[in-house]
């Protein structure tokens, strides 16, 4: 994997976290969103856990009433500090006893584990853990931790980081979890788009459509924040001038095609492999792509990137793998056919002048 390698950005660095970390427990997640919360709201850079354990304990509740799994173990994998979250979901537990639990129980093993990517720890870290205990105010002492510049920057410095982060860490919070309520990975093989709300969605065992995330949010940390034909700068925030258009690599034009090609079909459409944000020029601008077909070069692009998705601990690695193959070959000859289709179909090429840096 080599995602950190290609642009050692502090971004970088905070998406092989959530994207590439290892997944047993969502502690990973809420504490991301904590770190967030934080961030965005500078006093000090020295944290106690007992002031961190509100904000994180809060972003599991949340989570759990959707959400009742939250991690792959079985339905005796519970520990203390998520039965105290259940807890006071169900009003059997008030703010500060679930504080103290967390305090106690909810930082054990995420603190050490949260910046390590494929068994090591990034270079780049956005907090350190104070092992001893440290003075709070003239009553007490805690443990914690201290923040880093390198947080700060990344969300209070840096336009539009936090909205954008916020959202990722949301999608693949969402990703992972329905990933373990479905019980294996491999569930979500018929994960697709839906067009109208931008979601991806997949179907329960009883073929009832199961909304799963944003695709935004899911696909983002992988573009790095920039168009995927172009390196424009784009958004994930709803509001913003810049906000990405979500687009079908191979036109949604070909959709009734596929339908018609019966069981040969080399593409479909509605596929995660197949969806890319883009920025709205190069989507539907004076020369944008509409219904042509990306050149060859942008198809290298897009084998890349799924194989970045392939390449980390994400629900999707199953959906993209039966979809378009089991080994790198496959999945090659697999964007080959497709691309021989789409063209013989469709006819025009499509390549954009770059507008940034090339960051995938």
């Amino acid at each position: 994997m080599n995602f950190v390698d290609v642009e050692p950005t502090l971004e970088n660095y905070w998406r092989a976290i959530i994207l590439f970390g290892k997944n047993t427990a969502s502690y990973k997640f809420a504490l991301a969103k904590s770190l967030i919360d934080v961030s965005l709201d500078r006093n000090s850079d020295l944290i106690s856990l007992e002031d961190l354990a509100l904000p994180y304990a809060m972003h599991l509740c949340e989570h759990i009433k959707h959400s009742p799994k939250q991690n792959n173990r079985g339905s005796n994998g519970n520990g203390k500090f998520i039965n105290a979250c259940l807890a006071f979901n169900n009003n059997k537990m008030t703010e500060d006893e679930l504080v103290n639990i967390t305090n106690k129980e909810g930082f054990k093993y995420v603190l050490n584990a949260f910046h390590v990517v494929n068994t090591k720890a990034v270079q780049e870290r956005f907090y350190d853990v104070i092992d001893e205990d440290f003075f709070i105010d003239e009553r007490r002492f805690n443990k914690g931790i201290r923040l880093t510049d390198n947080l700060f920057k990344l969300f209070y410095v840096f336009d539009n980081s936090a909205d954008n982060l916020n959202q990722e860490t949301e999608s693949r919070w969402n990703l992972v979890e329905k990933a373990w309520e479905l019980n294996l990975s491999r569930n979500l093989i018929a994960v697709e788009f839906d067009q109208e709300t931008k979601q991806l969605f997949t179907q329960d065992n009883k073929h009832r459509r199961v909304g799963i995330t944003s695709s935004r949010g899911a696909l983002n940390g992988y573009q790095k924040s920039r168009c995927f034909y172009c390196f424009k700068e784009i958004s994930i925030a709803i509001q913003h001038e810049l906000l990405a258009e979500v687009d079908h690599f191979f036109p949604h034009l070909l959709k009734p095609e596929v339908a018609s090609a019966g069981c040969c079909r080399p593409v479909n459409v509605d596929g995660v492999w197949n969806l890319v944000l883009a920025c709205s020029d190069c989507n539907r601008g004076t020369n944008g792509k509409f219904a042509q077909v990306p050149d060859i070069k942008l198809l290298e692009r897009l084998h890349t990137r799924n194989e970045y998705l392939i390449g980390s601990h994400h629900p999707l690695r199953e959906t993209l793998m039966m979809q378009t193959g089991k080994t790198d070959a496959e999945r090659k000859q697999f964007l080959q056919k497709s691309f021989n289709f789409s063209r013989e179909r469709l006819i025009h090429e499509w390549l954009p002048e770059q507008q940034g840096i090339s960051v995938f």
